[in-house]
């Protein structure tokens, strides 16, 4: 039985496109694909673990004799986006998708959303967000009014001016905006944006962004395993995608860098139970903004972190590296997520090497392994493959 679970998301590291990916508009796609060409890609540890063995994986040689486990996950909910990717994971399915506002969100919503923050809006349409705050940041300033938005994702994005809304003010407005968005308006994230800047010249976003979710319907892994007695740490923005439910310790991190030199911290710890991590820059800096070259050294210098990593490895550790989700820098028809396939690489003192898993229906594979791994009984709705990869 293992100790420590160590379960680091690639936030958005797909590896192609998924059978129903041409009904979320999004046939031909692959993350993976994208970034292995390029100058900046380097593998060489991901391809020791077995990333280019996974079924269908191109772009790089199969490792000989890979040093992991290795598996494709197909998703099985409804969606593509951060919030059910990762409830996913962790053992909920959601048979619906999450709303989303195509056109703008209703004026009776943005009625009570000024009523209840005392701030009126500007945008209300899908947008990206540094062209949102260069194309409204200076009406913003000169009014006071919020920049509300959204995208192809369930979410309710506000974005303000730290010098005309600190930041712990509008950290207040996002938490009201999360009580009145619920039932049919219930997205799955309200997401506070704030930027820096005098004009449309230097508006720039800051790292100070902040995450409301919805609370699981359901209890997830992160239950299962706190209701065992283990601890559940959640590094980066793991704590505001399940809105803190099943979470004993959050670590937030600004960006990709400083989440891999926390979890290298904790692998100098000792607990037992669950550090979950989510690296965000890969979907954030580089996979919405279609850059290609950004994405590829984002992944080298992951690459270049594990070997430290694995030396840190103590008997009875577990090493899980995945996905949630697609955002192909390579696809430029939009800059939204992609539904592909994600990887899935275990590595550990207990794991045999070189075992193919195949593909696996569900990423909820992931957390019936999890608790498996760790001598906690849940049934989510994916088969764990505990029990075929363990010595």
């Amino acid at each position: 039985m293992a100790k420590r679970v160590f379960l680091i998301v690639l936030d958005s590291f797909g590896i192609g496109a998924e059978p129903d990916a041409a009904a979320f508009g999004d046939a031909g796609t692959n993350t993976l694909g994208s970034i292995a060409a390029h100058p900046a890609f380097k593998g060489g540890h991901l391809t020791e673990l077995g990333l280019f063995n996974i079924d269908g994986v191109q772009g790089g040689t199969p490792a000989a004799a890979p040093l992991g486990s290795f598996a494709r996950l197909r998703e099985a909910s409804a969606g593509k986006d951060t919030t059910i990717g990762h409830w996913e994971i962790a053992g909920l399915l959601s048979a619906d998708p999450l709303p989303t506002f195509p056109n703008g969100f209703p004026q009776e919503l943005l009625d009570a959303f000024t009523a209840k923050t005392g701030y009126k809006v500007l945008c209300n349409k899908p947008y990206s967000g540094t062209d949102v705050i260069r194309d409204y940041g200076e009406e913003h300033l000169k009014t006071g009014a919020l920049i509300v938005y959204t995208s192809a994702d369930s979410v309710f994005q506000i974005a303000a001016n730290e010098a005309l809304v600190p930041v712990e003010k509008l950290y207040d407005v996002c938490a009201a905006a999360r009580e009145l968005l619920v039932g049919k308006y219930g997205v799955g994230r309200v997401i506070a944006r704030p930027f820096v800047g005098d004009c449309a010249a230097n508006f720039t976003r800051t790292a100070r962004r902040h995450d409301y979710s919805l609370v699981p319907p359901q209890d997830t892994m992160l239950d299962a395993l706190q209701a065992a007695g283990k601890q559940t740490i959640g590094v980066g923005k793991i704590h505001d995608i399940f809105a803190g439910k099943g979470i004993g310790e959050t670590i937030r991190t600004a960006g990709n860098t400083e989440g891999l030199q926390v979890t290298l911290e904790l692998a100098d710890r000792d607990f037992e139970g669950l550090a979950f991590v989510n690296l965000v820059d890969f979907d954030m800096l580089y996979g919405h903004r279609r850059d290609i070259a950004g994405y590829a050294a984002a992944a080298a210098e992951f690459n270049d972190w594990l070997p430290g990593f694995m030396g840190k490895m103590r008997p009875g550790d577990i090493l899980m590296i995945t996905a949630d989700h697609g955002c192909d820098p390579g696809y430029t028809k939009t800059t939204d997520h992609t539904r592909e396939y994600v990887p899935l690489l275990i590595y550990g003192d207990e794991v045999r090497p070189g075992v193919n898993l195949h593909t696996r229906y569900s990423f909820a594979t992931i957390a019936d392994t999890v608790c498996k791994a760790l001598g906690v009984e849940y049934c989510p709705a994916g088969c764990g493959v505990y029990d075929e990869i363990s010595k």
